[in-house]
């Protein structure tokens, strides 16, 4: 199938055919003739990366009056990145139509926004908080909205926006169509669509929460105290890498990255400890490959949009399966091929089978690269970037003093000494490195004499959570120097998870900068790590907020 059967007016397949797309992507296919053609609403289930936004675009750029000076379509986003994204894809698609496209988001003085919307735009793109401001003000009106679309619906949840996309639902007229995209189905999503939505139609690319098919899951074995290490050997191993390492904490992010440069490799990190423009600086620089690895907290990376990603590796597995398929998910997009690899523990190696029947993809155990494999994989990809080297012509005047001055040496030594230039250093490192593979197999092997010396663990020793087993000493250790234990009266019995307390504490304090650190999650109880210096803040906010009611929050004390 070809764009221009789809029954698209020619204004659009003429943008189209001018960026060079041709064929539609499988959602694309699905969406699109639905869309035109039907009146139903539509909840629209496919990973980041397989065209969602033309899935929906188009046709609203096909159907709505570019005549009428109100607003028609609003389209929702999570973040600022994801907003400007789809603003400036749309409004490639209509630079043949008389098309006002306007995008608002936080992070940036409204006072520029205001003046943009005072021609009011016919499709306006937003994140939810600073869409409601700009409703508040009186600023934005939707009672003409034809179509309404929520994107990324699962990471708006994620981030606790569901009131805030409740308050805007609500002021929108009954007669709009309503159109979800998401990567993943959870429960909310449901509700969303049972509550808001008129017998919506489901246009699934794949398996529900199923990873994308192009990418290869791998995990590794190791030790705690080697991870960084082993971080490193992968890195070395694969030279040109263009990837994302993804840590669970701000702290652990900004760590990472640190050893990483002062290691000398092409590394930043992306937080939410950094300010607007730096956090634009350092994605500038990453989109245009003057940095090669991004070390990111899956916050940080909502909505991230950068195409042709060779590798995510989790420096530590997340806390729910639903954010490992975004996270893979970010590699082996537009139909590319990408690798997912996993440090792990043995202790977490059992929380492997459950994300792998929820993405509907094995994993593969991947041996941790030794040093002669590292040295041996650079030294070919050295040999085949000289290879296919195109030397400037620039050099030729230097050629005849240099064949002079080598005019002694036969081709084999010339080439053994080039190689010893760009390598030395490398060997050097490498030379005796240690077999970080036996020295894991040494931990297992410890352990399980261990097991078999203590005999059977005792009654409630260990708590079970998708196959990680956390001593309840460990999971309620109350002080760690920078952060402090909080704990909080829902568990796994109530349906809770580390996404919904996230969005709870969003919520309830209306801070999304509170850094929260390891979660633990036990039958009747959550455990959880807080910035000490934003303990206070928390406990009076849940003390204080109506959104609160129900919830006990309050510091571990010892071991209690």
């Amino acid at each position: 199938m070809k764009f221009n059967e789809l029954g698209l007016k020619q204004e659009i397949l003429t943008a189209i055919a001018e960026m060079g797309f041709e064929t539609p992507s499988e959602i694309q296919a699905e969406v699109i003739p639905y869309l035109l053609n039907e009146t139903g609403d539509v909840v629209g289930l496919a990973q980041t990366g397989t065209g969602k936004t033309a899935a929906f675009g188009l046709p609203i750029l096909q159907t709505i009056d570019p005549n009428a000076k109100t607003t028609q379509a609003l389209i929702l986003s999570p973040t600022r990145e994801l907003c400007v994204q789809i603003a400036g894809e749309v409004s490639k698609y209509a630079k043949n139509l008389p098309m006002h496209i306007v995008a608002v988001y936080g992070g940036e003085d409204i006072r520029k926004q205001l003046k943009e919307i005072d021609t009011t735009p016919q499709i306006l793109v937003a994140t939810p908080g600073r869409l409601i401001d700009l409703m508040e003000r009186k600023k934005v009106h939707l009672e003409n909205l034809n179509y309404l679309v929520l994107d990324e619906a699962d990471e708006m949840l994620n981030m606790g926006f569901l009131d805030d996309i409740n308050t805007i639902l609500e002021k929108t007229p009954d007669t709009r169509r309503t159109l979800l995209f998401s990567a993943t189905m959870p429960a909310e999503i449901s509700k969303i669509a049972m509550n808001y939505m008129k017998e919506p139609v489901e246009i699934s690319v794949g398996k529900k929460n199923e990873a994308a098919k192009n990418v290869e899951h791998y995990f590794v074995l190791t030790k705690q105290s080697t991870r960084y290490e082993v971080l490193k050997r992968l890195l070395d191993y694969y030279p040109d890498i263009y990837g994302i390492v993804f840590c669970r904490t701000r702290q652990e992010t900004k760590d990472v990255a640190e050893k990483l440069m002062v290691d000398g490799y092409n590394a930043d990190a992306l937080h939410g400890d950094l300010s607007q423009a730096q956090r634009d600086s350092v994605m500038n620089k990453f989109r245009l490959r003057a940095l090669q690895i991004l070390v990111a907290t899956d916050v940080a990376a909502r909505g991230l949009d950068v195409n042709d990603l060779t590798h995510v590796i989790h420096y530590n597995l997340p806390d729910d399966r639903e954010t490992y398929t975004h996270r893979s998910g970010r590699t082996g997009r537009v139909n590319k091929s990408g690798i997912s690899i996993a440090l792990v523990t043995p202790r977490e190696k059992g929380a492997i089978k459950p994300i792998e029947r929820a993405i509907n993809h094995p994993f593969n155990q991947m041996e941790i690269p030794s040093g002669g494999m590292v040295c041996q994989k650079q030294l070919y990809y050295m040999v085949e970037k000289m290879q296919n080297l195109q030397p400037d012509k620039k050099i030729e005047r230097f050629m005849p003093d240099v064949i002079e001055l080598l005019k002694d040496m036969d081709r084999d030594d010339i080439i053994r000494r080039f190689i010893a230039l760009q390598f030395n250093q490398l060997l050097e490192y490498y030379h005796n490195s240690t077999d970080l593979n036996a020295s894991v197999q040494q931990e297992i092997n410890s352990n399980k004499k261990r097991s078999s010396s203590d005999g059977k663990n005792r009654r409630g020793a260990y708590i079970e959570d998708d196959g990680f087993k956390k001593s309840r000493r460990q999971m309620r250790v109350a002080d760690k120097g920078d952060t402090l234990r909080l704990k909080i009266n829902r568990g796994k019995k109530d349906g809770f998870e580390p996404k919904r307390l996230l969005g709870l504490i969003n919520d309830v304090t209306g801070d999304k900068s509170i850094n929260i650190g390891d979660i633990d999650i036990s039958p009747r109880f959550t455990f959880f790590d807080v910035d000490k210096k934003r303990v206070k803040q928390l406990l009076q906010a849940f003390a204080a907020s109506p959104r609160a009611k129900g919830y006990i929050i309050g510091e571990v004390k010892g071991n209690r």
